[in-house]
């Protein structure tokens, strides 16, 4: 059981009341939610204190950036998901099961992606510019740890589920992946790490669309792993999975702790210790209950932010023109004269439509 569960149990002498409430994965979710809301909030003066003692100059901004942000971000501090890891992490060792492996995978690969942010976020303070690891470095370490969460996931699952990808809207029908599953998890948790990192641009872009994708995937794991819940759905069932809904709401509770911070105007940027880290952890969550493309219509808001980037870039290089006035896409419509706020709340509303809309999928089959 939980940590929590075996130091009360073991100065208890009865196994009612509390110790007995701590078997229901949902009690958890909402000790982990709250424990991980409370310890962002306490930390989060102190800790952004500390990092502007030890970033004095914060963090470097892009010179080819919307041109406001020099003046209007210069100075304001970054590895705030520094804090949002912690938090997570802290609530998730207290709160879940900790002889559950889907746990130590989902919370190892999102560790790993969090060090690797936190080298890139590191040289570029070191360096004084915003170039951090070189892109080719930072992308092979997520391809190995993303490749290793797909075996160590892959292994966790049921062999009948094992290497197929799951359809929304579809009872039965599994695509059938083989020796490549591995392959299609990696592109996956190192894709949705990418995507959520493009998209945090601007103060608490990116947090809200993060809580939002976690509260879908809360529901989505709890269902998943509970038999009768996954059976009259008619989901496909992955024993031991419920238990990363636990994660899921300590990863919300850490969020919105983290926003009160980075509301705008941002006290603090999460920067890529916290972006890649959370991408990471909701793409290693999806290939966990088998929902990798209901991952891909939840989040959206990352993806568009992605390919806006993707064919930015190309078409710019075969014609020398451009698509949008700049990529990602948040930054076309600052350019296009849209105020922060306004952009930033526009595309909280998208991600809570396309939240919806992927919780529809659990009942249109």
């Amino acid at each position: 059981m939980s940590m929590l569960f075996n130091l009360i149990a073991a100065h208890s002498t009865t196994h009612g009341g509390v110790l007995n409430l701590l078997h229901y994965i949902t009690f958890r979710a909402g000790g982990a939610c709250f424990t991980a809301l409370i310890l962002s909030l306490l930390l989060g003066r102190p800790f952004i204190a500390k990092l502007r003692q030890i970033q004095r100059q914060g963090q470097p901004i892009r010179s080819v950036g919307p041109e406001r942000h020099i003046l209007e971000k210069a100075g304001t501090p970054t590895m705030g998901g520094g804090l949002i890891l912690f938090a997570l992490t802290s609530s998730t060792l207290l709160w879940a099961d900790l002889h559950n492996g889907f746990i130590w995978a989902v919370l190892l690969t999102t560790l790993g992606f969090g060090a690797v942010g936190f080298a890139d976020d590191y040289l570029k303070l070191a360096k004084g510019n915003s170039k951090g690891v070189s892109k080719k470095a930072r992308l092979g370490c997520e391809f190995l740890i993303a490749y290793i969460a797909g075996i160590w996931l892959q292994s966790l699952t049921p062999p009948e589920l094992r290497n197929a990808l799951a359809f929304p809207f579809a009872k039965s029908f599994m695509l059938p992946l083989g020796y490549i599953f591995p392959l299609f998890a990696m592109l996956t948790i190192t894709g949705f790490g990418n995507a959520v990192n493009l998209t945090d641009g601007l103060d608490g872009l990116a947090t809200v669309p993060t809580i939002i994708t976690s509260l879908v995937f809360t529901f989505i794991a709890y269902l998943v792993g509970n038999h009768i819940f996954a059976d009259y759905l008619q989901l496909h069932y992955v024993p031991g999975s419920g238990e990363l809904s636990i994660f899921c709401a300590a990863l919300i509770g850490a969020g919105l702790g983290f926003l009160w911070f980075n509301a705008p105007p941002a006290e603090v940027f999460m920067g890529d210790t916290g972006s890649l880290a959370l991408g990471g952890a909701l793409g290693a969550v999806a290939i966990a209950v088998k929902h990798e493309l209901v991952l891909c219509l939840v989040g959206g808001l990352f993806v568009v932010e992605t390919i806006s980037v993707i064919l930015q870039v190309f078409w710019f290089k075969r014609t020398g023109q451009r698509i949008f006035l700049m990529a990602p896409l948040h930054h076309h419509f600052e350019k296009k004269g849209w105020q922060e706020p306004k952009i930033v709340v526009r595309f909280w509303i998208i991600s809570i439509i396309l939240g919806l809309c992927g919780l529809s999928t659990l009942k249109l089959r």
